[in-house]
């Protein structure tokens, strides 16, 4: 655990250095609004496919019941 922090900094230094030799940088975060269009489409086909609507449904309701709502 103790080696952790310089290899992220490796890590860190690399991806800057291939950033600058390919000129494109990564735009950042994503708006939530994005995020979500690209999700729900997956997402509404699994429910479908698998049929995991009541899943859905009781693993919510069990995270309410954890939070104390």
């Amino acid at each position: 655990m103790a080696h952790t922090a310089s290899r992220t900094m490796i890590r860190t230094q690399g991806r800057k250095a291939s950033y600058a030799s390919s000129g494109v940088r990564p735009s950042g975060r994503r708006h939530p609004l994005v995020a979500t269009a690209m999700v729900l489409p997956l997402a509404t086909l699994l429910v479908v496919v698998f049929g995991g609507w009541e899943a859905v449904v009781t693993h919510a309701s069990s995270v309410g019941v954890m939070l104390g709502r």
